[in-house]
């Protein structure tokens, strides 16, 4: 798979502030494809068959699929988490190349479960945002509201993310981003290293 101009992924792990730099890049008019809500698009483009393997009962009022009940029911199940992926995943990665092939200039692929995108390979380089432990935890006790005990469990769930990445023969460039740091001007260092 080739492409006409160059795609960087961007990833990071749980609130590191990767879609804090997603808008850094927007703001200097890079597109930027946040994988996300992509996945969330392509779960509605495929609610009938979700509803058929999980039932009727994860569809909202308004006629949505409701998130909080379909992840629910696959939480700390890994057959019926495969079973969805199978799903959504297809659709994700067909959406993701025909969203690269429409750009024209160089873009970004924003997405937290990077290495299982179907343009992984294909990458020309990959940026990794990184935050302390304690700004990645206060992050994430703000943004989501979620009890102590859930944001270490998923903070937990991360612990090999990197090993993923480093073994790759791309560019790794890495963005540290906390309170303290400049992100803004690595982000204008790593934009002319690759040249774009």
């Amino acid at each position: 798979m080739t492409f006409k101009f160059k795609v960087i992924g961007l990833t990071g792990k749980y609130c590191s502030g990767k879609n804090y730099i997603a808008g850094i890049l927007e703001k200097k008019a890079y597109p930027v494809l946040d994988v996300d809500a992509l996945g969330h698009k392509v779960i509605e483009m495929e609610k009938e068959a979700i509803a058929g393997l999980f039932g009727e009962d994860i569809i909202g009022k308004d006629g949505s699929i409701d998130r909080k009940a379909l992840g629910a029911k696959v939480f700390g199940n890994s057959e019926k988490l495969a079973a969805l992926e199978g799903i959504v995943h297809p659709g994700a990665n067909r959406e993701t190349v025909s969203w690269i092939e429409k750009q024209e200039k160089a873009c970004f692929i924003n997405a937290a479960l990077l290495h299982r995108s179907s343009v992984f390979d294909f990458l020309d380089a990959i940026i990794i945002v990184k935050a302390n432990f304690l700004s990645r935890l206060f992050r994430a006790r703000k943004r989501d509201k979620l009890p102590w005990n859930a944001i270490f469990k998923r903070i937990k769930t991360q612990k090999n993310f990197n090993t993923q990445y480093f073994s790759r023969k791309t560019d790794i460039l890495i963005v540290k981003n906390s309170a303290f740091t400049k992100a803004e001007k690595r982000i204008d260092g790593i934009l002319s290293h690759l040249g774009i």
